[in-house]
């Protein structure tokens, strides 16, 4: 390869410069002509001392260089602005140019003209003086400012060298005989020149160069364009070996497997036949429905004709091994004996009857029955009150297999489906991949929190458990993956929620709902007794003799330390308790084996919740209802007060507008039946009426305060005082009626707590009464009514 390469790969150029080593330095006493012809050059730039071979092409060009050739030799060589243009004139040519001298004109086999140049001098156009038959102008020789710090100017140029001698070794199509040429180059002038006409760049970078007529601005930019160059090599260079050894390795591991095949062929060691031969001996013992193993048999025909080693063999083998984990026919009996069912289920959760007996309603008719599609039970109620390990308990029981699949903050569709084995990385969804660990095709299968179920644009999930809940339809449970039927219809699916408004409706209709409510103290006391405080006693390494905590402590705990539906918090106070008590054992302190009101003060602190004791109360216009909250029930006192005014009415308390409601149509009552009730009708336009429920920072809402408030008002009107240790709830209509209201259980069981004799509710709220354990309601006596009036006969 030629020098003529050197620092160039632009294959593109007409023509490349080389530089003449015969003389350093042209005679300062020849004299340079000052209108020559002028020749545009279209690709590249002519510097000072460089010689440049290059084929004319335009008929003026050639007309021009033979003009040259016949008189001085010398001719103008100027750059063209644009690449494109024919015939450039004065404004297309940069102004800055070159001096030559036509060394020789060559006619080649093609009939092109080849003339070789020789920079002379740096030049400026003045002017075109003669268009026709070629282009003449006029020109200024320009001189070349010497460096003011020669120091700092050789300096720079021993950085070019170097750099220049770092680019020819990383560029391939560079000799390296290029770095003797540079070495053997005197005369930095025209060094800069050849080397400035070699850097790889469009013509404005190099016309630039040629523009700056002081050498020391001239050489640093020649060595910032070869720093840019280097870095753009050095770039090059990292990624061709990086690349180059990636595929060299791919090549070696594809040498050495194919050696290793070729080994272990000799050895009669294939491991990839041998990982097919013991799939299809399982699925010849596998007992699955005909069309799965039509299905497989189709697959691993695939897997035996490719070739083990690219990627989709390994997918299919994956696919092959699922299909077989399965337990497409296997279940786990039942246990029958339904009598041991409802010991075990009443032994693990004190209370929960409806589900309890809807467990065993299912074992029955299955015994009688021989198979029945599993019902989809949704059990519903606050946090803590044990539905998640009910279904544990339900599984012991039956001696299912157990699953529990949580569904809180599910977005993704796929998580329920799956994914299409063509995608990488994928498998089955979480309903498939859980059967195939338990192993059974009829466990007991909890889907916790189904009400917290998220959805975006990767799907709604919820949607995607239609057919997972749907008996009719679970038959032909498709995964994405699997593409073949699962029947889910054996599954006992139980899912949980703590409320049902978040539930898609048709994902709600395809479950059986079963209502938890929060538990009574009576029931948290009993489930503390007999469950939590073995438990952790057990769990904190104590003996049965190290510590006592009787029923009445337990109700300490409950009432003064926690206020919850559930019994996580009662729990977590008694773990408290036998910390302490584990600590004093362990440091061999004298304490209380029986534990008192007082230990509690040490072990827990001071008590956090203040309950609401009925305070017999003799001044009228205050009534006492009863609240649900969601950590069970409590009493709610009812002020009312009046004052001279125009008949304004005022709600306080942090109200709901329901409640407000109740409160507007008691007034609009009580106004429109003044007379039945001994009321003078114009004490309501001169009287403002002021209702307000204490503890105004919580949020209060519901119908159920009808009948508080419609007593309150007419006793603050009458000035006769409600009956004392009386609590009452109920809605109210403009037609004087009053209608049930829910949460009676935990509102009837607050009052009792709260020390009320007495419980006012509508009659058609006897049902939840009889719910109710009498043991929890001895000595209370419940009221029933049905109208306003009754109301007031009990009431006042």
């Amino acid at each position: 390869m030629s020098i003529e390469k050197f620092f160039s790969q632009r294959e593109q150029d007409d023509f490349v410069p080389v530089f003449n080593l015969n003389e350093d330095e042209f005679s300062k006493d020849e004299k340079l002509p000052t209108e020559v012809p002028i020749l545009a050059l279209k690709n590249s730039v002519l510097f000072p001392g460089n010689i440049l071979p290059i084929t004319i092409g335009r008929a003026k060009s050639i007309k021009a260089i033979k003009a040259a050739f016949q008189s001085d030799k010398y001719i103008s060589v100027f750059s063209q602005k644009a690449i494109d243009t024919e015939d450039p004139g004065f404004e297309e040519l940069y102004q800055i140019g070159c001096l030559a001298k036509v060394v020789k004109m060559l006619k080649m086999p093609d009939g092109n003209t080849t003339a070789i140049l020789q920079g002379r001098k740096k030049c400026q156009l003045e002017g075109i003086t003669q268009e026709d038959p070629y282009m003449k102008g006029s020109v200024t020789h320009l001189e070349d400012q010497d460096p003011k710090d020669n120091m700092q100017f050789n300096a720079t140029v021993s950085s070019i060298k170097d750099m220049s001698r770092k680019i020819i070794k990383l560029s391939p199509h560079i000799p390296e005989e290029a770095t003797m040429m540079i070495d053997n180059v005197k005369n930095p002038n025209f060094l800069l020149n050849f080397i400035a006409s070699n850097i790889d760049g469009p013509v404005h970078k190099k016309q630039t160069v040629l523009e700056i007529n002081n050498v020391d601005e001239q050489a640093k930019k020649i060595l910032s364009e070869l720093d840019n160059q280097l870095q753009l090599l050095e770039l090059k260079s990292q990624i061709e070996s990086k690349v180059r050894g990636d595929i060299e390795k791919q090549q070696r591991d594809y040498f050495l497997n194919q050696q290793l095949k070729t080994i272990q062929e000799e050895l009669g060691q294939n491991p990839h036949s041998e990982e097919l031969l013991a799939l299809e001996v399982r699925s010849k013992e596998k007992d699955w429905p005909e069309e799965v193993a039509k299905h497989f048999a189709k697959e691993f025909r695939r897997a035996k004709r490719i070739n083990p080693q690219i990627a989709e063999y390994s997918v299919i083998l994956n696919y092959l091994e699922t299909l077989l984990d399965l337990p497409w026919n296997t279940y786990t009996e039942d246990n029958f004996d339904l009598k041991k069912v409802k010991a075990v289920l009443d032994r693990d959760h004190y209370g929960l009857t409806d589900v309890k007996e809807r467990i065993l309603e299912h074992l029955a008719v299955l015994k009688l029955k021989g198979d029945m599609k599993a019902p989809i039970i949704c059990l519903v109620g606050p946090p803590g009150v044990g539905k998640t390990s009910l279904g544990k308990s339900i599984a012991k029981a039956l001696g299912r297999k157990f699953i529990r699949m949580s569904l809180g903050g599910l977005h993704d569709e796929s998580e329920i489906r799956g994914h299409r084995k063509t995608y990488i990385g994928a498998m089955p969804g979480r309903i498939v991949k859980s059967i195939k660990k338990a192993g059974s095709s009829n466990p007991v299968f909890i889907l916790d929190e189904i009400d917290k179920i998220g959805k975006d644009f990767r799907g709604d999930p919820s949607s995607a458990l239609l057919e997972v809940l749907d008996p009719e339809q679970n038959t032909t449970f498709q995964d994405n993956y699997i593409e073949v039927d699962y029947d889910l219809s054996k599954v006992l699916f139980i899912a949980t929620s703590n409320s049902l408004s978040t539930i898609q409706p048709a994902l709600l209709d395809r479950m059986e709902i079963i209502e938890i409510s929060g538990y009574s103290i009576e029931e948290k006391v009993e489930i503390a007794r007999k469950h939590l405080v073995k438990k952790q006693r057990i769990e904190h390494g104590l003996k049965a003799e190290h510590v006592k905590i009787n029923k009445g402590i337990l109700e300490g705990i409950i009432k003064g330390y926690t206020k919850e539906s559930g019994v996580r918090s009662l729990d977590r106070k008694i773990a408290s308790v036998m910390r302490g008590i584990a600590k004093r054992v362990a440091m061999e302190e004298d304490y209380n084996i029986s534990v008192t009101i007082e230990d509690l003060k040490t072990y827990l602190g001071p008590s956090r919740f203040d309950n609401d004791q009925y305070v017999k109360n003799t001044t009228p216009g205050v009534a006492v209802g009863l609240a649900w909250t969601r950590v069970g029930g409590d009493i709610l006192f009812i002020e009312t007060s009046l004052s001279k005014g125009k008949g304004k009415l005022t709600l306080t308390g942090n109200l709901g507008d329901v409640m407000k409601e109740s409160a507007t149509t008691a007034l609009s009552y009580i106004k429109s039946n003044s007379t039945d009730l001994n009321i003078d009708s114009t004490a309501f336009e001169e009287t403002d009426i002021h209702i307000h429920i204490p503890e105004g920072a919580i949020p209060k809402d519901g119908p159920s305060a009808g009948i508080t408030m419609f007593t309150a008002i007419v006793s603050a009107f009458k000035q006769e005082v409600i009956k004392p240790y009386l609590a009452m709830s109920g809605e109210i209509t403009l037609r004087g009626k009053v209608l049930p209201v829910g949460g009676i259980k935990e509102k009837v069981l607050a009052a009792k707590r709260s020390g009320m004799k007495t419980v006012m509710l509508c009659s058609k709220n006897k049902k939840d009464i009889d719910k109710i354990e009498p043991e929890f309601i001895k000595n209370l006596n419940i009221v029933y009514v049905d109208t306003m009036d009754e109301v007031l006969n009990n009431a006042l």
